[in-house]
């Protein structure tokens, strides 16, 4: 969806809101990691939640699943201005800009499922050994 005069300021609020929905749409339809990092997101807070996590530890995960999606988004721009200047020819510094906008994205999602590995897998152990425990249990009484 291309927008008139887009080099314009917005001229409210509202309308600056309206273009970063704008992107958000963009992202999630055209990049297909943007997509698996939502999706991967939201198993990570639904869990948080579920194992009844502190609202500090669902924070915390919150924001570096955010955080990836950000970085995913600037990702996604810089590419689209790099193909925009060097066109359909090859640049050397155009590989070293998005290869680096690409690393970030990738930093930024191993530290978030670092988070979410110190903070879920604990909780998530302890329901298993629980389960487990059941199961052994009701073993013994049969």
């Amino acid at each position: 969806m291309a927008r008139s005069l887009s080099w314009r300021v917005a001229t409210n609020l509202l309308v600056s809101f309206k273009y970063a929905w704008q992107g958000i749409a963009y992202a999630f339809r055209t990049q297909r990691n943007f997509r698996i990092h939502v999706g991967v997101g939201s198993i990570a807070v639904s869990l948080a939640i579920a194992l009844s996590l502190t609202p500090v530890e669902i924070a915390v995960i919150i924001l570096t699943c955010g955080a990836v999606l950000t970085m995913e988004l600037i990702n996604t721009a810089l590419e689209s201005v790099v193909d925009l200047t060097v066109q359909q020819t090859y640049h050397e510094l155009a590989k070293i800009a998005k290869d680096c906008a690409a690393a970030a994205v990738l930093i930024s999602a191993l530290l978030s499922l670092s988070v979410a590995v110190c903070l879920l897998l604990p909780p998530l152990w302890q329901l298993v050994q629980g389960q487990l425990g059941q199961v052994q249990g009701w073993d013994m009484l049969s």
